[in-house]
């Protein structure tokens, strides 16, 4: 059965009040397995230029510059171990992306079952090198926005280091919503066949509309399903519009659960489902025998 990640990110406006109600309903109404959140340390991430310029989407924006936007959109690692209790009573798991070293590092000390290494960041391997040798969870890795040697070049640092069991690499595509055309899908079974032995678990980190697409991804063997989250996709932010709300996340997790139980071989060649409907309407030469 493949889990399933509701992606809060920073959907939740920079408060802290939402971000729990949020929690909530991904854990209660959605039945979700994990919940991801998303942790910056902007001065260290931007360069100054980036910080102070304007947002690009000012529609978008929480702040007058791309950096007091992000920081707007900010939870100190207080507040984010204030997130994590909010998880462990909702009996969801919680997590978040690191997008640099600070980030790691104090995310790390929290020691949640996993954190996420976002793919504008996995060829960052100072932080890698960082969470390989301190934090002894699941290291999850997007692959969004990066060549395929490029890709086998974070699957073989995780190897050199014994880490590698502890990777989920997730097939992504980088936009926000991606077009269906751009999914990609079939790079789920290509990277089971290079690296399904090599690490944890392939899994998928979608941006794109509806959720027919996810259950095509468990179809294919991924085994985590990774969707952002929100309360509204009408909301102000980029990534609300490739969000599912509380009734497409709750319908996905029925879906998975449903089309996992589907998943599987004949146990017997006649099901017992078939007996009686067999008995009743099947052609067989010896019932013709018997009529005569």
């Amino acid at each position: 059965m493949a889990k399933l990640i509701a992606e809060i990110g920073c959907n939740h406006k920079g408060s802290l009040a939402l971000a729990k109600e949020m929690i909530g309903v991904a854990g209660r109404i959605c039945q979700v397995d994990a919940v991801k959140f998303q942790k910056r340390n902007n001065v260290e991430l931007l360069s100054p230029t980036q910080y102070h310029a304007p947002h690009p989407v000012p529609s978008n924006a929480y702040g007058e510059t791309y950096g007091a936007h992000r920081e707007a959109l900010e939870f100190t690692p207080d507040q984010h171990a204030e997130l994590m209790e909010v998880c462990a009573r909702e009996g969801v798991i919680y997590s978040t992306s690191v997008w640099d070293l600070t980030s790691a590092k104090e995310m790390a000390a929290l020691r949640p079952a996993f954190l996420k290494i976002p793919s504008a960041t996995n060829l960052h391997f100072e932080l890698q090198e960082w969470l390989c040798a301190n934090y002894p969870g699941e290291l999850h890795v997007s692959t969004g926005m990066t060549s395929a040697a490029e890709v086998e070049s974070v699957v073989r640092f995780y190897e050199e280091r014994g880490r590698a069991k502890d990777v989920v690499l997730y097939v992504c595509t980088s936009g926000y919503p991606v077009p269906f055309e751009d999914l990609c899908l079939l790079e789920i079974s290509r990277f089971k066949e290079l690296y399904g032995s090599r690490v944890r678990e392939i899994g998928f980190s979608g941006h794109h509309l509806g959720i027919a697409a996810d259950i095509a991804a468990m179809a294919l063997g991924a085994t985590v399903i990774e969707r952002h989250f929100t309360l509204d996709r009408t909301w102000k932010g980029t990534d609300h519009a490739a969000s599912l709300e509380p009734d497409g996340m709750r319908r996905l997790k029925r879906d998975l659960v449903n089309v996992n139980k589907a998943l599987t071989y004949k146990r017997t060649e006649i099901l017992e489902i078939e007996e009686a409907t067999r008995r009743k309407l099947k052609w067989e030469p010896a019932n013709q025998v018997a009529a005569q």
